[in-house]
């Protein structure tokens, strides 16, 4: 009992759902469906006492079929007015079968809006149900019944209301997954072109005075590797723009490994080792590996210090691919503390959503050392 204000604080508080659709083609078509019917109804039951009035209060609020998203509980409040006003009237209930149109703005209240709007209007109608059984117009088992239908009907609209949510915070994390996913690749991508431009810049920057051809040499190498990073960009945000194809080229596998070491011609040596199976591999598992990889080089290059060579290993057996990136480089403190980046959280990640681990951390003797294991399957 105690947590039951918090609780009703909680409804109190719920906010309406945003942006309720407006009037449709399908609300003009329910709204003259039961305009026509009220009328076909007072012209078929010369019968009904007060059909005129009847059929005249149920026009009246027909319209709230229009904007029962918009304004929930003003319509509810119009309608059940109406319906429980009449009978003093009359004297008896309006006894109009049309008037069932009522069950949509009920709906209507509890799919689409806020908790004091439904904790209102869900007393309007009890208010209204309890009234006319009070004055005699309607018996126990209309009133039990019209309790049940109204009760069925705003538990439907609550229904749809929180399962549209569940699959709205579905979508939200899908979308969050695939931005994390995009900012990896374009750590990677970006990251590894701009490192290898730096690299020959200060490359031709050093021996400029004594070699100009090798420092020409640098500039065209940085030309075709901004080109490269250019093109791999426009290729990630293709896929962004909706109105654009994506691009058609393949997804980076294993096999790609042997451009880590054929595009750098500066800088340290990259030996490349691919062991085993891996042609079949699945395309997650392949392209996992070959972005752990790219990114290892990408930092061995740009923080081990004298370093000549790198050695990226791949492993693969029937259960399982393993990946160990080695340098011989000297470690620095900002290699040591992560320099502050992303690019190991983003390894780290990139692993465990294929159901891998990656972990980095200074050799045996001298440099860096990345090992990655990913399930095969």
């Amino acid at each position: 009992m105690e947590r039951m204000p918090g609780l009703l604080r909680s409804v109190w508080d719920e906010p309406s759902p945003a942006d309720p659709p407006r009037r449709v083609w399908r609300d003009w078509v329910l709204f003259g469906g039961f305009a026509v019917a009220v009328v076909c109804e007072v012209l078929t039951r010369p019968d009904l006492p007060w059909r005129w009035f009847a059929g005249a209060a149920a026009l009246a609020v027909v319209p709230t079929l229009l904007w029962r998203r918009t304004h929930p509980l003003a319509a509810v409040g119009a309608a059940f007015a109406v319906c429980g006003l009449g009978p003093l009237v009359t004297g008896h209930d309006l006894g109009l079968n049309a008037f069932v149109f009522v069950v949509f703005l009920a709906y209507a209240m509890t799919r689409w809006g806020g908790g004091r709007q439904i904790v209102i209007g869900s007393a309007i109608i009890v208010a209204k149900l309890g009234f006319s059984l009070l004055m005699g117009h309607t018996g126990w088992t209309d009133t039990i019944g019209g309790f049940g239908i109204l009760f069925a009907v705003t538990a439907l609209g609550l229904a749809v209301r929180y399962r549209f949510r569940a699959r709205q915070r579905e979508l939200d994390q899908v979308k969050l997954l695939e931005r994390e996913r995009l900012a990896r690749d374009l750590h990677d991508t970006v990251a590894h072109h701009v490192s290898a431009m730096i690299i020959r810049a200060q490359a031709g920057l050093a021996t400029a005075p004594v070699n100009p051809d090798a420092a020409t040499d640098a500039l065209r190498l940085i030309e075709a590797e901004a080109s490269r990073a250019l093109a791999e960009m426009r290729g990630i945000v293709r896929v962004l723009r909706a109105d654009e194809p994506a691009g058609l080229t393949p997804t980076p596998r294993v096999t790609d490994l042997h451009d880590l070491a054929g595009r750098q011609r500066l800088g340290p040596v990259v030996d490349v080792v691919v062991e085993g199976d891996v042609d079949d591999l699945p395309a997650p598992i392949g392209t996992a590996i070959y972005r752990l990889a790219q990114e290892s080089v990408t930092n061995a290059r740009r923080h081990a210090r004298n370093a000549s060579r790198i050695e990226v290993s791949v492993e693969a057996d029937e259960s399982s691919v393993r990946l160990r990136v080695t340098d011989d480089g000297e470690a620095t403190p900002a290699r040591a503390a992560g320099s502050g980046g992303f690019g190991l959280v983003g390894m780290i990640e990139r692993a465990g959503l294929v159901g891998g681990t990656c972990e980095a951390g200074p050799g045996p003797v001298r440099g860096w050392t990345v090992t990655a294991v990913l399930p095969r399957a």
